[in-house]
């Protein structure tokens, strides 16, 4: 787990610079603060398991296997990229690694995350989808028919609520009524969990036993984990909505150092094998940058290709 949290916060790092840099255009919206949810959802689950993402899904992606190699070259829009340089940032998918898709549209993953379970109940496997979201998305009507489909139907999903406390640059406390989003769960006569979002372990626990009741067919469990972004909600936000002061409270709560203790602590590594890992982790994401900024960008007649079904008929492709 320590691993999955140091690549993504190093991919995320390097990321955030080569933006700034002018390198990678479009939109970035970074997951630097919230590595413990990717890491703690995506260690209960099996290879065979799905997720959906969101538009901050990188956290998500590398979590769950994702070649950093690839998704650099997708953020750069170059055709090795995961999606062939379709996609962007906000839309890298794998589904041979069961990630259905990071989704720029709020709230569009947990329909989407009813349907992967659908499949599962119909082809009666014990397979899981965890399905990953933020604050601001649990006011949208997919939420609330996602959470009533999935406990009507007892599908075998796990909704994580990443509660960064920001819908963009709106403050939880102005667009919802109340504190906890677990609370909604009562609703739809579901286990609600609220969880310190910023321990690894914390999230590792409330999903795993809310995988293992999926896994039963005893249905979906909304787990909200309370977490930070550190970055704006995109590149270039000025982020002038909330307090200096805040930022600095939750960078003291950074998920990255509590497990370095945690490991040191316990005699699980020494800090030369942390420091060693560090330093491998580096040349990893170097690789990948390398790898994006060696690979071709498409050709414009590719612009079509992938976007409609190819059918063959008569001898002719339409």
């Amino acid at each position: 787990m320590y691993t999955k949290m140091i690549r993504i916060r190093k991919f995320e790092n390097r990321a955030m610079n080569l933006f700034a840099e002018g390198q990678i255009g479009g939109f970035v919206h970074l997951y630097i603060g919230e590595e413990a949810v990717a890491t703690g959802v995506c260690s209960s689950l099996r290879p065979d398991d799905y997720i959906t993402s969101t538009h901050r899904g990188h956290g998500h992606i590398i979590a769950k296997g994702g070649d950093l190699k690839y998704m650099m070259a997708e953020l750069f829009g170059k055709e090795t990229g995961y999606c062939k340089g379709k996609g962007g940032s906000m839309h890298i998918a794998d589904a041979t690694k069961g990630i259905l898709g990071a989704n720029g549209i709020v709230g569009a993953g947990h329909n989407i995350a009813c349907g992967a379970g659908l499949a599962f109940q119909y082809k009666g496997t014990d397979q899981v989808c965890a399905c990953f979201f933020g604050d601001a998305s649990t006011n949208q009507s997919t939420f609330h028919e996602g959470l009533n489909l999935a406990s009507t139907w007892k599908l075998p999903v796990v909704f994580v609520c990443e509660n960064n406390g920001y819908g963009i640059s709106v403050s939880q406390a102005r667009h919802q009524n109340i504190t906890d989003i677990s609370q909604r769960a009562v609703a739809y006569n579901i286990p609600g969990i609220t969880v310190d979002g910023n321990d690894v372990f914390a999230v590792y626990e409330a999903v795993n036993e809310a995988v293992a009741r999926a896994r039963k067919g005893q249905g979906p469990t909304l787990i909200e984990c309370k977490t930070y972004r550190w970055r704006g909600h995109f590149e270039g936000d000025p982020t002038v909505y909330r307090p200096v002061e805040e930022l600095e409270q939750w960078k003291k709560k950074d998920p990255i150092p509590r497990v370095e203790k945690y490991i040191l602590e316990n005699n699980v590594m020494t800090q030369a094998e942390l420091d060693q890992l560090n330093t491998d982790i580096d040349v990893l994401v170097e690789e990948a940058v390398d790898f994006a900024l060696d690979s071709k960008m498409p050709d414009v007649a590719s612009a079509v290709e992938d976007v409609y079904t190819d059918i063959v008929e008569e001898g002719r492709t339409r």
